[in-house]
């Protein structure tokens, strides 16, 4: 009988490293990658961009490619972008360690070294110069979960796919340097396309699971009038419709974390909105504190979350469910009990309470109008808001940069299946352009509404060009109120005003008049409500930049409250020695 022969897998021109790399991308549900080239990696990108299923989108800088890729794993649960060694690596490090914030699965890849100069005493290029190329890795060590070197053939397949086999199951970044005369190489480990990923599912603990079930079901079941929070995490585990179900079962007033926000739907009859202490939907925070047992499933407790740690919380009170571990009141906790489970089978024993919620209805006063505007009056930030609200449905999507625009936007109510996004946790000023690039290349049959300060725009403006020449259709409402307005509100000083810019010409720039774009300068209501009619209707097929002029001190009741408590928090002087 003849053997097959183990030399004609080094004939096979798609037996190579890179090409093995581009089929593995695709296998994970990515069809798009991020790039900036540089000579590192271009022998690398050739291969990946001559798998049919990838779309090369080129970005116009490491931190936007990262960003983009943020945005794009939040829909299709992993991303991919790739650039050069250091000098790329160092400056996607920031969108990285977003990514890793927010539990999102991007696999950054850098071309690499030649994989001879590894353990000489060289000095390269695009390094600080000393014969050390380990800077870039350590850095990232702290922002993935796996880091791959792949700097040798025989390993590579098993490096690669260990990478992104772990990045998916801990829904974290991964790093993958790729040495950049290996990409066109065969080797045998690379003779057929990749087994598909079968990755072991998780399971809960099965006693562990029953009695944090009979231990939840008790402490909630006495309580006169507990409550429900959902939290950022119910997406990394995978929980958002148990977390309904559960709502459904036990009748509680049901609310969200500013960052969970999208992530449980503002329709469900028990919906009170969103629970940011004394910034949050208004009664949400009263019902929540007041509550003698609160069950949050997912939460992050942070400074800024807790709005300067003012939350008036008691960890007695509290079930605390986290992805895979429940911690009630002081004690018990159960470990290796996934969220999911635990919200699943404590919906089959809960006995129905909506005290909460009848408490929330009799006090509840709906929100009012702002006052209307006269004629020609300088647009006021929440007129703008009422038009973004009339303009949401199942097919669009929310997308808030940090400042006012966070509490702006917590505000709007959304429609079923309406998407929101924004980084909360991370916060860093200019995420929302190369996240909204990412969102949009990941989800093109919604429109997204970014709302986008000036200062944050400055930041990272560049990429609208690659908005551009991907023919997206988002419309942007650039906030232009000539500085850092959530700064201002936190601790103001001289650094917080910007150059102002001329932002529809800067956009119209990118443009080069070889793009489907339209931009308009609105200063009052007359003339927002034309944009967005235009926006909405002749030019639904373009990509919309509408910069908004408001005043300087237009801000949000919110961000002033807020703002005040983070900066006491911030200010607080040094614990005695």
């Amino acid at each position: 009988m003849d053997g097959a022969d183990p030399t004609a897998a080094l004939c096979n021109k798609d037996a190579t490293l890179g090409c093995h790399l581009a089929r593995r991308l695709v296998e994970v549900g990515i069809t798009d990658i991020f790039t900036v080239p540089g000579d590192f990696n271009l022998t690398l990108l050739d291969h990946l961009i001559a798998e049919p299923r990838l779309k090369n989108i080129g970005c116009c800088n490491e931190l936007n490619a990262g960003y983009a890729a943020d945005g794009y794993a939040r829909i299709r649960g992993a991303a991919a972008c790739v650039v050069t060694f250091t000098v790329g690596g160092l400056s996607v490090l920031n969108a990285i360690a977003g990514a890793y914030s927010e539990n999102l699965p991007v696999i950054c890849i850098v071309g690499g070294p030649n994989s001879n100069d590894f353990g000489t005493n060289r000095i390269l290029h695009h390094t600080i110069g000393i014969p050390d190329f380990s800077q870039e890795l350590r850095c990232f060590q702290t922002v993935t979960c796996y880091q791959a070197v792949v700097n040798h053939l025989d390993d590579a397949h098993e490096q690669i796919d260990r990478a992104i086999s772990t990045g998916l199951k801990e829904c974290k970044p991964v790093y993958i340097s790729v040495s950049c005369n290996l990409p066109g190489l065969p080797h045998p480990t690379f003779s057929r396309d990749p087994i598909p990923f079968s990755l072991s599912t998780r399971i809960s603990n099965k006693s562990g699971l029953e009695a944090a079930v009979e231990a939840a079901a008790a402490f909630l079941n006495k309580a006169v009038k507990p409550v429900m929070v959902g939290g950022p995490k119910l997406r990394v585990a995978a929980a958002m419709q148990a977390f309904v179900d559960l709502a459904d079962a036990s009748g509680y007033a049901l609310s969200v974390m500013p960052a969970g926000k999208g992530m449980v739907p503002e329709t469900h009859e028990h919906f009170i909105g969103t629970y940011w202490g004394a910034v949050g939907t208004g009664f949400c925070g009263e019902i929540v504190e007041s509550a003698d047992a609160y069950l949050f499933a997912g939460p992050i407790f942070n400074d800024y979350s807790s709005v300067g740690y003012s939350l008036l919380l008691k960890k007695e009170k509290a079930i605390i469910v986290q992805p895979d571990r429940v911690v009630i009141g002081n004690g018990p906790a159960f470990g290796c009990v996934l969220m999911k489970d635990f919200l699943e089978e404590l919906a089959k024993v809960i006995t129905k309470n909506t005290t909460a919620y009848e408490n929330y209805d009799r006090i509840f006063i709906p929100d009012g109008e702002p006052k209307k505007s006269e004629p020609q009056e300088p647009l006021r930030v929440n007129i703008l808001f009422q038009h973004i609200q009339k303009m949401l449905s199942k097919d669009t999507a929310v997308l808030a940069e940090t400042g006012d625009s966070w509490f702006n936007c917590q505000k709007l109510k959304l429609p079923d299946g309406c998407g929101y996004e924004f980084q909360m946790q991370y916060g860093s000023i200019g995420w929302s352009v190369g996240a909204l690039l990412g969102y949009a290349q990941a989800q093109p049959e919604k429109r997204v509404i970014a709302s986008i300060g000036d200062g944050s725009f400055q930041v990272t403006a560049q990429d609208v060009t690659t908005m551009i020449r991907n023919e997206q259709k988002s419309i942007i409402f650039l906030i232009n109120n000539g500085g850092y307005t959530i700064e201002v509100e936190i601790h103001d000083g001289p650094y917080n005003v910007i150059k102002n810019w001329n932002y529809t010409g800067v956009v119209e720039a990118f443009n080069n008049e070889d793009g489907k774009l339209w931009t308009a300068k609105v200063k009052c209501e007359e003339e927002l409500i034309e944009a967005i009619s235009t926006a909405t209707g002749e030019k639904e097929d373009h990509l919309c930049f509408i910069e908004v002029i408001v005043h300087k001190d237009d801000t949000s009741k919110e961000l002033l409250e807020w703002g005040s408590r983070v900066c006491s928090a911030n200010a607080r002087p040094p614990n005695p020695q």
